[in-house]
């Protein structure tokens, strides 16, 4: 079978420990402990639609492109500083490269969950960063944080063990108290006022999500929760920072997204698939949440492999 006949790759590679090479970049395990640095230029087999199991964070030095972080497709520069949680699948493809290359692009730190979370249960100053670790699901762009993250980075990576990890916990306090953010793949909700209510709107979350494709009625939503309309309104909006008909169009879009970058469906079928009832109401919310029409998004997204532009 040619080339030009091999069915399209769609799903991100799992990066596994075996493959982590010193070669390629990667301190090795010996030598460190469960922070890890790495860095390397472009182009390089490390860039490439992938996910992992641990949290990394993606500081870029030089060259500018497209990034690619779960559903969201967007430009980057030197100074962009991404946090991406766990199998959260990323790409970075440079576009404006010079014929050799660029030897050092990308400053990375990879970090897993686990000891951060069992020592935050004996050290309360840790738990200062589980919320934003949380957030890391979605990608956590910041902004103004990338020559002090750089800095850190260096210093990170010359030091070992207690002074390792003294400069690590400096940046994650840097990030953790960073206000100047986004969230970059599909929707998050803010934190309710108390466990019921919550737990209600976990319950209409999942309502939401389980299948896009039905109907969905706030007034009907309102009244399972023995609310008024206007109060489920003004309660949907506080807990997730979107009326309810705009939360539904974006879980919708994401799900488009995913339907679009992972099969060859027709954007026609796909409109009626995630719950639009017409194509021309479906490009245009598309259009208003991902800032582009669903057929460009397709398109861009079969770049997150580092194929030509």
């Amino acid at each position: 079978m040619t080339a030009r006949h091999l069915p399209r790759q769609r799903q991100p590679e799992l990066e596994r420990d075996f493959a982590r090479s010193p070669a390629l970049g990667y301190e090795a395990p010996e030598d460190v402990g469960f922070i890890r640095c790495l860095a390397h230029g472009f182009p390089t087999p490390l860039a490439r639609w992938h996910h992992h199991d641990e949290y990394e964070l993606h500081l870029i030095t030089a060259t500018s492109g497209k990034a690619f972080v779960g559903d969201w497709i967007g430009p980057f520069q030197p100074g962009h500083l991404v946090l991406c949680g766990p199998r959260l699948p990323h790409n970075w493809v440079s576009t404006d490269v010079p014929e050799q290359g660029v030897p050092l692009r990308d400053l990375v730190i990879q970090f897993a969950h686990g000891p951060i979370a069992h020592a935050a249960e004996q050290w309360p100053e840790l738990a200062e960063v589980l919320p934003m670790l949380e957030r890391a699901r979605h990608g956590i762009e910041f902004f103004g944080l990338g020559d002090s993250a750089e800095r850190q980075w260096h210093a990170i990576r010359q030091s070992r063990g207690l002074k390792r990890l003294a400069a690590f916990t400096t940046l994650l306090a840097d990030m953790a108290q960073c206000t100047d953010y986004r969230l970059l793949s599909s929707v998050q909700m803010q934190s309710a006022d108390d466990d019921q209510q919550l737990d209600q709107i976990n319950a209409v979350v999942q309502r939401i999500m389980a299948d896009v494709s039905q109907p969905l009625v706030a007034s009907e939503i309102a009244a399972s929760l023995a609310m008024s309309e206007s109060r489920f309104s003004r309660f949907f909006r506080r807990a997730t920072g979107n009326t309810f008909t705009d939360f539904v169009n974006r879980v919708r879009v994401q799900r488009a997204c995913q339907l679009l970058m992972d099969s060859d469906r027709l954007v026609t079928h796909i409109c009626y698939e995630v719950g639009f009832n017409n194509v021309a109401n479906f490009n245009r919310r598309f259009l208003e949440i991902k800032g582009m029409t669903p057929t460009e998004f397709r398109k861009q997204s079969d770049r997150r492999f580092g194929g030509a532009p």
